[in-house]
């Protein structure tokens, strides 16, 4: 059982103001996000099914699925959205010293860089914790490198096993407003939840007017 809130709470976002939580907005957009790719099928999945809306996301990619798929990330890229670091090799931030850390999130950008061939793609130096888990000394250190850390307004929970799809669903629909960040996972650990969830949240929010956006600074 976790005690991770599917909504956070104002308090944490006070806590930590120089961290992105959401995108303040009248505007009726979300922002999509997918954690731990690119996967073989799943991601490529995940890219049709946002081009049936229009959509554009932001990819958060651990740079070890990049070596192994270089091709799924082109496609990521070529369709447009946007990339995030999510560290080389997903660590626990709470169990790694500030140095190693950052140099694992620098190994992650060298391979995003290298498969970065055309200079139409623009690295946007955006950065999520893997599992949340980020140290005020890991924080202050990507900060001081121009790094934005993107957390998020609405997590899907797709990734838990004890999660429903049909609550997987209900965690955004019953949470998601103007400007959030929502919180889904490209990996074979959440295909089930996610890819039932998805494309009825896509469906739900076009309804209401809303577009999906990739996130710009």
């Amino acid at each position: 059982m976790t005690l991770t809130p599917v909504k956070t709470p104002l308090v944490a976002k006070k806590m930590f103001p120089n961290y992105v939580w959401d995108i303040p907005t009248n505007d009726k957009v979300l922002y999509l996000t997918f954690d731990d790719g690119p996967t073989p099928e799943i991601t490529n999945w995940t890219l049709n099914t946002l081009k049936e809306y229009n959509a554009k996301a932001t990819f958060f990619c651990i740079g070890n699925n990049i070596e192994k798929h270089p091709e799924i990330f082109q496609n990521i890229l070529n369709e447009g959205h946007a990339i995030g670091n999510h560290t080389n090799n997903h660590i626990k931030g709470w169990k790694t010293k500030a140095k190693d850390y950052l140099e694992n999130t620098l190994e992650a950008e060298n391979v995003i860089t290298n498969q970065i061939q055309d200079s139409k793609f623009r690295i946007k130096n955006f950065f999520r914790p893997p599992y949340g888990q980020i140290t005020p000394k890991q924080g202050k250190k990507l900060l001081e490198l121009n790094y934005k850390i993107i957390m998020w307004d609405v997590l899907s929970f797709d990734w838990d096993k004890d999660v429903s799809k049909e609550t997987c669903l209900k965690n955004v629909t019953s949470n998601a407003t103007n400007g959030s960040i929502v919180v889904f996972h490209d990996s074979i650990k959440a295909s089930k939840n996610m890819q039932y969830a998805l494309p009825k949240v896509m469906e739900y929010y076009s309804e209401k007017g809303f577009v999906f956006k990739s996130l710009e600074f």
